[in-house]
């Protein structure tokens, strides 16, 4: 087989396998790492991250590398990360709440610091963004604006995901109201109502970023 030939073959063979690194983002308790496992469980049986009740429960980055998805004849094998929780300040008398001492709760202050560090420094290493948002939250907030300024400015494709829409007073249209330029999908990472949403609009919009 000519030399050309053979190149070629490389390039359609690679070509074919399409991988994205697929972050994970949002503020603190949005259900982010709920998302990550739901993600993860659907197609390898396995979750990814830890889910608690205390804020910045993940404050490093949790990864699921490898994941093959399937959609109507196409396929996508996604790096998964889910990544700690955003925060405009983080105080460690918010943590004492829920039943840490003075220690442990400054310990996890410090972590959570690092950890959002971590994430923001991960910008420069994702291709696509889940925006994670909660539905029963007012939606104009500093995290999720700064958030989304930045990965407007890093050229890095966004697809707000909606979450919480079992409870009661979710709005996701409050959320497509305020972000209209981005495509927003309504789930419930919980109870999995409309993850197959979820996953078309994946394999619509999730792409290898365009660095500038």
């Amino acid at each position: 087989m000519p030399f050309r030939k053979i190149l070629d073959w490389i390039r359609n063979l690679f070509a074919k396998r399409k991988e994205i690194r697929l972050g994970i983002y949002g503020a603190v308790n949005v259900g982010k790492s709920t998302l990550a496992n739901r993600i993860a469980k659907d197609w390898t049986g396995e979750e990814v991250s830890t889910v608690s009740e205390i804020p910045h429960e993940t404050r490093f980055v949790q990864k699921k590398e490898k994941i093959e998805m399937k959609w109507n004849g196409k396929k996508l094998v996604i790096n998964l990360l889910d990544m700690p929780g955003i925060a405009t300040k983080v105080d460690y008398r918010d943590f004492m709440i829920y039943g840490l001492s003075r220690k442990e709760a400054k310990q996890r202050a410090k972590e959570a610091t690092d950890g959002i560090i971590e994430a923001i420094k991960w910008l420069d290493n994702v291709d696509t963004v889940l925006a994670v948002m909660d539905a029963t939250q007012d939606p104009l907030t500093q995290v999720n604006i700064t958030l989304l300024g930045n990965l407007e400015a890093r050229n890095i494709p966004v697809i707000i995901v909606a979450n919480k829409i079992d409870l009661p007073t979710a709005d996701p249209d409050a959320i497509k109201d305020a972000f209209p330029q981005y495509p927003v999908v309504p789930v419930s990472a919980l109870t999995g109502k409309n993850i197959d949403k979820l996953y078309e609009a994946i394999f619509k919009h999730a792409k290898r970023r365009k660095k500038r």
